[in-house]
């Protein structure tokens, strides 16, 4: 007699099991949580053909490079190979076996089968830009993050507070108005709070920038508790970076004043802050300033890059309006009317004084 049980499931086909191996594999790309690495040992210790296919496409996908450290198991003898959980050291190779794009392809729905969600090889940050991009991202709160060329930031949004890491370069915020939940930006050890205004935050080499298009914002050193900016006399207040200005905090510490000073607050026109901002365009533009910083300026956007040769070329100054990603406009300009020459190679131009 037919037993009334239900019947087991057959066997996942060797195409459902590389489909999940890929999604194990894009998981542990991003980091799997405790949870998460016990449900990939118990899924390897289903059966021995899982751990094999993970180990062939582990070894196929060398050309990611970007495995993240998984955290150990919480019963570390029960995983079958400990190698398979561990991190890669990866050499690139000009290689990817055709089956790893249908795994990708199908690894979507396997993970909705094992019950997790798919992730595909994430970056390392929240949002971040290579060379000459940019990315405007709507975050969480209705707040707007606009992100310069090669800048990178992370989030971190509760229900008491909104918190952005800029980990490099310039972005330009938004805030969405939230007075029960301030918005902080913090670079290194400085932190940029907010509740409902727009400002700009940019990582100088040896220091931070911070200009407040709208409303007003707090600069203050997280690792000392105290505020940034000078304190006017005779008030109790929390001193207040506000629209028109601009703070620059030096971050170049010593072994003999590892502390961040004071801030510089400067008062800034509309001209400047236009100057300053038209990056958002895709625009440069430059008011009488040196060439050295002319060409700093292009070097941000442009992975072909310009080098001054005659220190005294560097010191004279220039104005004008280019887009972003045309060095050459600058170079012909020096060229036919400030007496320069220029000498093109497939990474740089070189420029010095026409003899």
């Amino acid at each position: 007699m037919a037993s009334s049980s239900t019947p087991p499931e057959p066997n996942p086909s060797p195409e459902l099991i590389e489909a999940a191996a890929a999604a194990w594999l894009s998981l542990r790309d991003r980091g799997l949580s405790q949870t998460e690495t016990a449900e990939f040992v118990r899924w390897l210790q289903q059966d021995p053909q899982h751990a094999a296919v993970f180990a062939e496409l582990d070894r196929v996908w060398q050309d990611c490079d970007r495995l993240s450290a998984v955290p150990a198991p919480a019963n570390t003898d029960a995983a079958p190979d400990a190698d398979l959980l561990a991190p890669r050291v990866r050499a690139r190779r000009p290689r990817l076996a055709v089956r790893l794009g249908f795994g990708l392809a199908a690894a979507a729905a396997v993970a909705l089968l094992i019950g997790l969600p798919f992730w595909s090889p994430a970056p390392r940050h929240t949002a971040e830009t290579v060379v000459g991009a940019f990315q405007k991202l709507d975050l969480p709160d209705g707040s707007v993050a606009q992100l310069n060329t090669n800048s990178a930031i992370d989030t971190d949004f509760t229900a008491n507070e909104r918190r952005v890491a800029v980990v490099r370069g310039e972005v330009y915020f938004n805030v969405s108005k939230d007075p029960d939940r301030p918005f902080i930006v913090t670079s290194g050890g400085i932190a940029v709070r907010a509740v409902g205004t727009a400002f700009n935050v940019r990582q100088r080499e040896h220091a931070l920038e911070v200009l407040v298009t709208e409303g007003r914002v707090r600069v203050d050193d997280v690792r000392e508790g105290r505020s940034l900016l000078p304190t006017p006399a005779a008030s109790e207040a929390p001193p207040l970076l506000v629209a028109g200005e601009r703070a620059i905090v030096s971050t170049a510490s010593s072994p003999t004043s590892p502390a961040l000073p004071p801030a510089t607050v400067e008062k800034v026109d509309l001209s400047v802050a236009q100057r300053a901002l038209a990056w958002q365009e895709r625009r440069l533009e430059f008011d009488e300033a040196p060439l050295s910083e002319v060409v700093g300026e292009f070097n941000r956007y442009n992975r072909h890059q310009l080098v001054i040769a005659d220190p005294a070329l560097a010191s004279k100054r220039f104005s004008g309006t280019f887009r972003a990603d045309s060095y050459e406009s600058l170079v012909r300009l020096l060229e036919t009317d400030f007496g320069v020459t220029a000498s093109r190679s497939d990474r740089e131009i070189v420029l010095h004084v026409h003899r």
